[in-house]
């Protein structure tokens, strides 16, 4: 067998060049002057493969025993049930044996109550070239198979076939070809410098570079990947002229050679929208996120389509291409849309550690009165709070604005002070991919009744609220930044009469981050000020105040703050701080994979100056687990400033 082996390398290497030659869709020159470059190299390779046989030889004994210790352990055994005519026992490395207990006729055959002997054997003799085929795709083409039937069975007993399986040495890349072809590589020759050094970028980016282990899954993922780079860049229909995987089984080397044929660049031309029959074309093309006549990219139409759905008026959105090539300097952008219902209530339940059970109901008409306006009524009862809302809000305007109109009014029972605020706003809101936007006049009014006093203050303010969002994962961020900022001015009108102008600041930051070990990182801060004489009151819901699920845990629901009769009220300063440390409990069990446990410190407080601020630590541990809506986290923390134990339970990401 050993003398077969040159003349089985010499023939996979022709019958690679003839497929590759046979799947070359260009001139055949350019192919054929490659390829002899390539007879020139693989001299050379077979020249050091010679070199080094010596050595490889040494290391064949310690290799040998190795897989032999290997195959001590990877043992499989089929025994025979009723249905069974035989015992089989497979003895491979895993993830090796796996796969041939999977596929091997064998296995699928053993249970076959009227197979003969004969066609057992026939079995055990197709067997070694079976095998051979199941592991030429990972990598290993100098395989040794084994497969021997045991009749040494009791008197009637079914016999054992055993297959044995040493895989030898994984064939690795010994050299990588990639060349790029088509109105790519022409304006590369004109010499646009940015589309080289992106070609650059994409070749030093494969994956199977020179020495790694080669598998078909491996090649695959590696072709698709190098494609996907291109198609997602403008060149859609981009695909392979030729590709070749060559095997030398002599020296376990592969080498890759892929010509790319990256098709035309697309731009878009036109946007057609599809499925509409009471909302106005203008609604989504409002939101277009990009100029017509700018070069496609995927991205552009995953933003479109995301920009889409968070209208609110689509039930389904889909954005698609027209890759016709002939129309690729103005391509046609489909923008196919199933229109939500016109109206629909949403009913819940729940629970919060803050403010305790709640049940609500929610109501959305997308056409008011024939209008191009969303109508949203909100109404939530439950044990420590109250609130009644509507919302008018316009479809989306040039540039994506929309105007709204809010009415809002909420009911508080906390830190033993009951707080009543009622408010009117109008603004326009504008939402894109990574920044949320809010401009908005606000007219503010908010009671604090306490056991021994009650005041009402007015305020009318000008507003902008500003959301940055750059994480991997909005619904489970484990890498990135959240930032939330909030500034506004305006005139309060207190209850002694007192009247004066203020301004009000606020900033939230949290930062994620994959640490060491599977850990991960979570730091989070917020600081706010309201800036006014100090005899100015100022509607207590534009104050601060600390405490609860996503601020200080180990303390109640906006119980830190100043005292005032004996109830916490909010305070024109606040900052907290969070640090906070989280593992998955388990790798390797599925049902426990989504479910971390965590150990966190927190620290802040809400006060009337700097000066008076004196900050409240929490700190205790908890478990998260990764449900489809957001994080679920279960926190049980311990408040230094209360001496107290308190339980924490929430769901999402609050920014």
């Amino acid at each position: 067998m050993t003398g077969l082996r040159p003349l089985t390398a010499t023939l996979q290497r022709a019958v690679a060049t003839t497929l590759i030659a046979v799947a070359w869709s260009g001139p055949l020159l350019p192919l054929q002057a490659a390829w002899a470059q390539a007879d020139e190299d693989d001299e050379a390779i077979r020249a050091e493969a010679r070199a080094d046989q010596a050595s490889e030889t040494a290391a064949k004994a310690t290799e040998d025993a190795a897989r032999a210790s290997l195959f001590d352990t990877g043992v499989t055994t089929l025994t025979a049930g009723k249905q069974a005519v035989y015992h089989l026992e497979v003895r491979a490395p895993n993830p090796l044996r796996d796969l041939l207990v999977r596929h091997l006729d064998l296995v699928r055959f053993r249970e076959q109550p009227d197979i003969s002997a004969v066609e057992i054997g026939r079995l055990i003799a197709a067997a070694p070239e079976q095998a051979r085929s199941l592991l030429e795709p990972e990598g290993y083409f100098n395989a040794r198979i084994d497969v021997k039937r045991d009749d040494d069975a009791p008197a009637g007993g079914p016999p054992t076939v055993r297959v044995r399986v040493d895989p030898g040495p994984q064939v690795r890349v010994g050299r990588v070809q990639i060349e790029v072809q088509g109105p790519y590589a022409d304006a590369m020759n004109a010499g646009d410098a940015a589309l080289r050094a992106r070609w650059q970028r994409l070749s030093a980016r494969w994956s199977l570079k020179e020495g790694e282990p080669f598998s078909q899954a491996a090649w695959t993922g590696a072709k698709n990947t190098l494609l996907a780079s291109l198609r997602t860049r403008g060149y859609a229909t981009a695909g392979f002229s030729g590709t070749s995987a060559e095997v030398d089984a002599t020296s376990n080397t592969v080498r890759l050679f892929l010509v790319v044929d990256s098709g035309p660049l697309y731009r878009i031309g036109e946007i057609r929208v599809e499925g509409l029959e009471r909302t106005p074309q203008d609604a989504a093309l409002n939101v277009l996120p990009f100029q017509i006549g700018s070069d496609y990219t995927e991205k552009k139409l995953l933003d479109y389509q995301e920009a889409l759905q968070k209208t609110g008026l689509y039930e389904g959105v889909a954005v698609e291409l027209d890759q016709s090539p002939e129309g690729a300097d103005r391509a046609i952008v489909y923008a196919k849309l199933r229109e939500n219902k016109l109206q629909n209530a949403t009913f819940s339940v729940g629970f919060s550690s803050n403010t305790g059970p709640r049940v609500g109901v929610e109501h959305t008409h997308r056409r008011v009165f024939g209008y191009d306006l969303v109508a949203t009524t909100k109404l939530k009862v439950g044990r420590d709070e109250r609130e009644a809302s509507f919302d008018l809000l316009t479809y989306p305007q040039p540039e994506g604005y929309r105007n709204l109109l809010g009415l809002k009014a909420d009911y508080l029972d906390a830190g033993g002070a009951l707080t009543q605020t009622q408010r009117v706003r109008v603004g326009r809101t504008r939402d894109t991919e990574r920044i949320d936007r809010l401009y908005y006049l606000e007219f503010n009014r908010t009671t604090v009744e306490t056991a021994t006093a009650r005041t009402t203050d007015r305020a009318l303010l000008a507003n902008y609220e500003w959301v940055h969002r750059d994480v991997n994962n909005l619904v489970f961020p484990t890498r990135g930044v959240i930032l939330s900022a909030q500034s506004g001015a305006g005139v309060a009108y207190d209850g002694d009469k007192d009247r004066g102008p203020f301004g009000r600041l606020y900033l939230q930051a949290v930062w994620y981050q994959p640490l060491i070990g599977g850990w991960l990182g979570q730091v989070r801060g917020e600081v706010g000020q309201v800036l006014r004489k100090d005899t100015l009151g100022i509607p207590d819901s534009l104050l601060f105040r600390a405490g609860g699920d996503d601020s200080v845990r180990g303390y109640g629901y906006r119980t830190l703050g100043p005292v005032r009769d004996g109830a916490v009220v909010g305070g024109p300063v606040l900052a907290t701080g969070s640090i906070e440390l989280a593992h998955r409990l388990s790798d390797s069990s599925p049902q426990w994979r989504n479910w971390y446990g965590a150990v966190f410190v927190d620290a802040g407080n809400a006060a009337l100056t700097w000066g008076e601020y004196d900050a409240a630590v929490g700190y205790g541990v908890g478990v998260r687990w990764r449900s489809p809506i957001g994080p679920l986290r279960i926190d049980l923390a311990y408040g230094q400033q209360v001496e107290a134990v308190r339980l924490h339970i929430s769901v999402g990401v609050t920014f």
